[in-house]
Formats: C-alpha cells, sequence, structure tokens
C-alpha cells in the first residue's frame, strides 16, 4: 500500500478531528503583530506521547510536560506554543507559567485543567509576558478551525530565527478508511541531537496508547530529529509530541495486524525525517546541507560517534563553506572520535567521487571534488570496511553570517 505524502502542507489541520488558530500577542516585547502563538485541539480526548531534550537543564514547559504525560497522557486536549521566550532557567516563576498556559487553553475550550501541553522556543533566562500570553491563548481559541490557512498560520507561530514554516502531511487508506498524520516544525539555530532546538507538533486520527505512541514516536526520532546537526549546541527546550485521536476507525496498536504497523510506522518515519530535514535546510544562514554518511562501522554506536564528530567539526564545517574539497579533516575527525578506525582499510567518497581509497589519496579526482562540494547540497560518505554498521547525519556549514547573527542579542 502507498502512502500519499504532502510537502509543505498546511500541517495538523489537515488531521480530521483537529483544529488549530494562532495570534499575535507581541510576546518578544517588540511592539509588532508577528504570530506568536498557537492552539492544536483535538475535538475529543487524545493519546499523547513525547520526546525531549537530554540537557540537563530543561525548561518549564519540557518539565511540565513529562510530568503530565506521566499521568494523563491518555487524556490530553491540546497543545499550546509560543514562540519568542523559551520560559527557561525562569525557577519557580516558570513553573508556574507553563502550568497557567495549559490552565487558560484548557479553559478556552472548556477542556480539563490537565489535558493541555506546554511548549515555548525562543530567549533563555527572561519570564513571560502572562497578560500577553494569556490574550493571545484567548484570540487562539477564537480562530479555531481546520482552515488551511489557519494551518498555515499555526506553523508560522512556533518560529524563532527560522525563514519558513515547516509542515508535512501523509495520507494512507486500510480497509477503506484514510489514515491521516501531520505535523508542523521550527528549527534553525542551536541544532543539534539529542535532540535539535526545535518544536514538532505531531498529530493522526489513528488510534493507540500512550505507549504505543511513545515506541513508535521514539523509533521515528531516533531516525529524524535525532540525526541532524547545524552547531552542535542543544537546546533546553526540544520537544516532540505526538497526539492519537482515534477518529479514523484505524487501531495502529499492538493488537492490529503487522502491515498495519509498518504502513504507520512508516508514514510517521515519512513525517519525522521530513520535519527534520527542513530543519536543518533552513539553518541559520548556511549554504551547505551535507550528509554524512558512515558504513561498514563495528557498530551503530562507533558510526554515529565518528558522523557527530565530522558534522560538529568547526574546521570540517569552514571548509564546506568554503566549498574546499579537504578530505583530510574529515579523516582527522573521523580518527578523534576514537572508535578504533583502522586507517589502511579507510574509504572516503565526496557523492561518489573516491577520495581515498584503502587509506591511499587519489589526488587526480580532485577536480571532480571541487565540483561536489560547490552544490548546495551533497553527501560525504567514509566506508570504514570494519563491519555492517553504519548511520547518517545531516549537518550544516559553518558561515560568517552565522557568526554574525549570533555574536550579539
Amino acid at each position: 500500500m502507498s502512502i500519499e505524502f504532502t510537502n509543505d502542507s498546511p500541517g495538523v489541520s489537515d488531521v480530521p478531528g483537529f483544529r488549530v488558530g494562532a495570534a499575535g500577542c507581541d510576546i518578544r516585547n517588540k511592539s509588532t503583530d508577528r504570530l506568536d502563538l498557537t492552539l492544536v485541539v483535538a475535538d475529543r480526548p487524545c493519546a499523547a506521547a513525547g520526546v525531549f531534550t537530554t540537557n540537563d537543564v530543561k525548561a518549564a514547559p519540557v518539565r511540565f510536560c513529562q510530568q503530565v504525560l506521566a499521568v494523563s497522557a491518555d487524556k490530553t486536549r491540546g497543545i499550546v506554543g509560543n514562540s519568542g521566550n523559551a520560559n527557561a532557567c525562569t525557577a519557580a516563576q516558570g513553573d508556574a507559567d507553563a502550568a497557567a498556559m495549559a490552565k487558560l487553553s484548557a479553559a478556552a475550550v472548556g477542556a480539563p485543567n490537565d489535558a493541555f501541553l506546554v511548549c515555548s522556543t525562543g530567549r533563555i533566562g527572561e519570564l513571560l509576558p502572562m497578560a500577553k500570553v494569556a490574550e493571545g491563548i484567548k484570540v487562539s481559541a477564537a480562530r479555531l478551525s481546520r482552515d488551511a490557512a489557519e494551518g498555515v498560520r499555526s506553523a508560522n507561530a512556533i518560529l524563532t530565527s527560522d525563514t519558513r514554516p515547516k509542515s508535512v502531511t501523509a495520507r494512507f487508506v486500510w480497509e477503506g478508511k484514510t489514515v491521516t498524520i501531520a505535523g508542523i516544525a521550527k528549527g534553525a539555530g542551536m541544532i543539534e541531537p539529542n535532540m535539535a532546538t526545535m518544536l514538532a507538533f505531531v498529530c493522526t486520527d489513528a488510534a493507540a496508547s500512550p505507549a504505543e505512541l511513545k515506541m513508535a514516536l521514539k523509533a521515528s526520532s531516533d531516525q529524524s530529529f535525532n540525526c541532524v546537526s547545524v552547531d552542535g549546541d542543544m537546546s533546553t527546550n526540544d520537544t516532540v509530541l505526538l497526539l492519537a485521536s482515534g477518529i479514523s476507525g484505524v487501531s495502529v496498536g499492538a493488537t492490529a495486524p503487522a502491515a498495519l504497523r509498518a504502513l504507520f510506522q512508516e508514514a510517521l518515519d515519512k513525517v519525522c525525517f521530513a520535519l527534520a530535514e527542513k530543519i536543518v535546510g533552513d539553518g541559520e544562514k548556511i549554504t551547505k546541507v551535507v550528509a554524512v554518511e558512515i558504513e561498514g562501522a563495528r557498530t551503530r554506536a562507533d558510526a554515529e560517534k565518528i558522523a557527530r564528530a565530522i558534522g560538529n567539526s568547526l574546521l570540517v564545517k569552514s571548509s564546506w563553506y568554503g566549498e574546499d574539497p579537504n578530505w583530510g579533516r574529515l579523516a582527522d575527525a573521523a580518527g578523534y572520535a576514537r572508535t578504533g578506525l583502522d586507517e589502511s582499510k579507510l574509504d572516503i567518497y565526496y557523492d561518489d567521487v573516491p577520495a581515498v581509497l584503502g587509506g591511499k589519496p587519489l589526488p587526480e579526482n580532485k577536480p571532480k571534488w571541487k565540483q561536489v562540494v560547490k552544490a548546495a547540497r551533497f553527501a560525504v560518505r567514509l566506508k570504514l570496511n570494519l563491519g555492517d554498521a553504519k548511520f547518517r547525519l545531516l549537518a550544516a556549514d559553518l558561515t560568517d553570517g552565522y557568526v554574525n547573527y549570533n555574536k550579539s542579542e
């Protein structure tokens, strides 16, 4: 069975049984009407699951979501998200504000107090302007709809330094019933597993338990959101949430046919991978998206260590920006990952052009390498020839534009 995939879709408003609304309430205190708050609301209680930053410093909304999901993940009615303020490193007042956002959102749609999850993104260390947030929730609730235009507004409301919204939709048919999975995401800077500095809201009209959703979401995140890097900085607010309403009448839980569960997982994977790729592609002031592909490692963990060492190397990233096929920096980074690499077995490729085979340089191919690295997207492949494990990381170059953008507030 095939999956129908729509890139740059309206996002969550595509999913039957979900409505969205967005507002501009000047959370940034810059006297603008920029969209900065959104509600995602289910018509009936949903099962929910989430994956979150592994940073020791977690923002108040992250802690709030983790607490709610631990006790009431089967009766979620929606998500309230804001941009412009991370509500991170804000002590007890931040916790109180996150709880207040959930309570205000629930009251606005007539849901129980513990029915909403909360996400924030933006500047760290400043208290939320709660009067403005309250007004934004009120306006967003009044705008709730499945209208495609409101879906796009919702996707825009969670952006920070992003240059464009990020949204996708996947659909498939099972025994005459259509299942829809759609998501929106934000992320451009502070992008590094686990996870990127990002928010992603994914909704589906399939049915599953919170535990089953958590398993599916983790499997998807491990090969998408946890396989991207722009600048090597992990955030305090990273959150991916998955809500399932069951309104389609199709259950994808543990008792469902294996073929159906596999189809759902494939569709969820497509959504998460596409959103993750959009995040890297919109990295702050980048000019290149590079797939770092490690093959032939002893273990996946070894392959991942090498990929991360290469993808986060400032020397490597600078050479990508300079369109310089400096494969020596790739070899160096792979070596300092310290996985027991055997230089005499190492192959290095730019796309399909070999630069090194069996540890021996191929300088005659340099003109071809230079053509490869001029492209906006290319791959560097390292074949270790030590085993069967592999790992793929999406990374980006380091530009003077990135430095200028981030050198001050």
